[in-house]
């Protein structure tokens, strides 16, 4: 009978550490990822608003730049007007924009993903949350006294 409380018990304890294992922390993983990936957008969209600033604020309205090619090649450009500028809305579309235009999309877009972050950062408190209470619940059971 005892035997069978403790291969009982056992089985819990196994059950409760692979769900952990299998779900709870790659649920977590991801969530940090996909978090991080969010904050990258958001440093993207930050360096793009303070470089329409500087734009503006200097007059800019030509210049030269390095453009990466890609595979960290690089050739020089010449941008003959600064006032109209192209940015990535997303699933690979790029719209023209004044930099007035482009500020405002920015001030849209950085709220989105600052509510995004957020939500990420929950889901990551949750998950976290989680996998303290099965910790906490195969502590207690290994604990239980032998009847």
């Amino acid at each position: 009978m005892e035997e069978m409380k403790l291969h009982l018990r056992q089985a819990k304890i196994h059950k409760f550490e692979e769900f952990v294992d299998r779900r709870l922390k790659p649920d977590l993983v991801k969530a940090i990822a996909e978090r991080d990936k969010v904050f990258l957008q958001q440093k993207l969209f930050s360096d793009l608003k303070r470089n329409i600033e500087k734009l503006e604020k200097n007059g800019v309205t030509s210049l030269r730049s390095m453009v990466n090619l890609g595979s960290e090649v690089y050739a020089q450009a010449d941008v003959p007007d600064t006032r109209h500028i192209f940015v990535d809305i997303g699933l690979g579309f790029h719209v023209e924009f004044t930099w007035s235009e482009a500020l405002e999309f920015i001030s849209v877009r950085e709220a989105r993903l600052a509510r995004q972050i957020e939500e990420y950062t929950q889901l990551i408190a949750n998950i976290k949350t989680q996998i303290k209470l099965v910790c906490e619940g195969i502590r207690e059971l290994l604990q239980l006294p032998a009847e």
